[in-house]
């Protein structure tokens, strides 16, 4: 019985690792700017950077919500298979296809591919017990870095060593990518889901952590239990669309009235849009620094060292010796004003070592505090709401990003060119700064007048009871 039950864990876990590394096993991801401006596509900076990459972000905020309810009404599999497929036809786009439009269809492909994660993400916590979460996400988001990290270092050595064209690692992409597409075929069919399909019999699990440094718990509400539990105390099998669109509403108001899950998934999205913007638009800056055509460029060495030092930052965010609780926000302003800083050198450095080792440190220190996060918020949470919140976090985040794409790069907008976009992502993070140095000093100065209070409302209480206690030895 021991040995099914380790099985029903370890086969699942292995195709979904399988799937998860060789889906991001890209070798040429870190030179598609200098590909697609090569002589291959011979597309121009201000079309690759104002007119083609644009089209990701505006496909991600559009895909992200109906692939969320579609991921959970299909039961993963199907999504997943979606995804795989999206990066094959993203991947042959990107090897045979000719032209702007085409290059704008890819990147709509590839946005329908990264807002199909949540089924790559979600989709193990439907086949295996909750006593093996903890262990199962660990190893599904460590192949993803593990893969995209190989594939960075093979992409560079083969073009650094062997000297091979840009082309030949499009191919190689599209062959991990054909790789990847075989293991979801495999995966056993979930039976059950987050909200729409969910498991007879057991309530809502609530959270095993007892701290009380973390955030405040997020109670399930007593309406959401009586919707989903019956007079036998068991769910019912389904529901319909405007029940979970119901309960994911109520839900969202309950989280988003705990004030520290606010705070941290504030910085979140803030973050992770400056994160996104900086990321896609780097390789236009490296080219425009140290142009590919004339010099040898390594940007896969750059990719690989920041995604491991990022997952070393991660790991060793436990070990910090932080109360979150009390200078959450003060940490959040310092290390956000450093990563303005990093963003700044980028943009107004001529020096490529110095922009690629800025451009390191920027993504470390996002990794670092992402994962404190991405903690402190799941630390008060249910599966399902952990779910909730991360979807609503991320919508957040492309919105803004989708917002600020619009104003600042499309060529609907300003167009602006990669440096003056750098000099705002840089003033950009320098506001987030601003704005977790005034929560974090609002916070302190809150606590620290209230344990005045308390210290001067102390002895006024002795006071007042010391007559009591004189009346009654004297009349003893």
């Amino acid at each position: 019985m021991l040995r099914e039950s380790n099985m029903s864990v370890v086969y699942p876990t292995l195709l979904l690792c399988v799937y998860g590394f060789f889906s991001n096993l890209r070798p040429s991801e870190p030179f598609l700017t200098a590909y697609l401006m090569g002589p291959d596509k011979n597309l121009t900076e201000t079309q690759v950077v104002n007119e083609i990459y644009p089209i990701w972000t505006y496909s991600y905020l559009v895909l992200l919500f109906p692939i969320f309810l579609a991921t959970d009404y299909l039961c993963y599999k199907p999504v997943l298979i979606l995804q795989a497929t999206s990066l094959i036809v993203t991947h042959v786009m990107l090897l045979k296809a000719q032209g702007l439009l085409a290059m704008q269809l890819l990147e709509f492909f590839f946005g329908l591919a990264t807002a199909s994660d949540v089924a790559y993400y979600s989709y193990i916590y439907s086949v295996v017990e909750p006593a093996h979460y903890q262990k199962v996400t660990g190893y599904c988001r460590s192949i993803t870095l593990f893969g995209l990290a190989t594939g960075s270092l093979i992409g560079q050595l083969l073009l650094s060593v062997a000297k091979i064209q840009l082309l030949h690692l499009v191919v190689i992409s599209l062959t991990s990518a054909s790789v990847a597409f075989v293991a979801p075929w495999f995966l056993p069919m979930a039976k059950r889901s987050l909200f729409f399909h969910k498991s007879p019999g057991a309530v809502e699990e609530r959270p095993r952590s007892n701290s009380t440094t973390t955030l405040e718990k997020v109670p399930l509400n007593t309406q959401d239990a009586s919707m989903i539990s019956g007079p036998s105390g068991k769910r019912s099998e389904s529901r319909g669309l405007v029940d979970v669109l119901r309960l994911l509403f109520d839900d969202f108001l309950q989280c988003y009235r705990c004030r520290p899950l606010l705070a941290w998934s504030l910085w979140w999205a803030l973050a992770t849009c400056g994160h996104f913007q900086v990321v896609n638009y780097a390789q236009a800056l490296w080219e425009n620094i140290r142009p590919s055509h004339d010099f040898e460029i390594y940007n896969g060495y750059v990719e690989t060292l920041s995604m491991l030092l990022g997952a070393l930052a991660a790991l060793l965010v436990g070990y910090l010796p932080v109360r979150w609780a009390l200078w959450g926000e003060l940490v959040l302003c310092v290390l956000s004003l450093l990563m303005a800083v990093c963003v700044f050198v980028m943009d107004m450095t001529a020096n490529i070592w110095m922009c690629y080792a800025s451009y390191i440190l920027f993504r470390a220190i996002y990794m670092l505090l992402i994962t404190v996060a991405t903690y402190q918020i799941a630390a008060s949470l249910n599966m399902q709401r952990y779910a909730l919140v991360f979807g609503v976090n991320t919508f957040m985040a492309l919105l803004l990003q989708s917002l600020l794409t619009v104003v600042v790069v499309d060529s609907a907008g300003l167009g602006l060119d990669v440096f003056t976009q750098f000099f705002i992502y840089g003033g950009y993070f320098a506001v987030i700064s601003l704005i977790f140095l005034i929560a974090g000093l609002y916070k302190v100065a809150s606590r620290r007048r209230s344990e005045q209070e308390v210290l001067s409302n102390s002895p006024a209480e002795t006071e007042s009871d010391s007559p009591q206690i004189s009346a009654a030895a004297d009349s003893a």
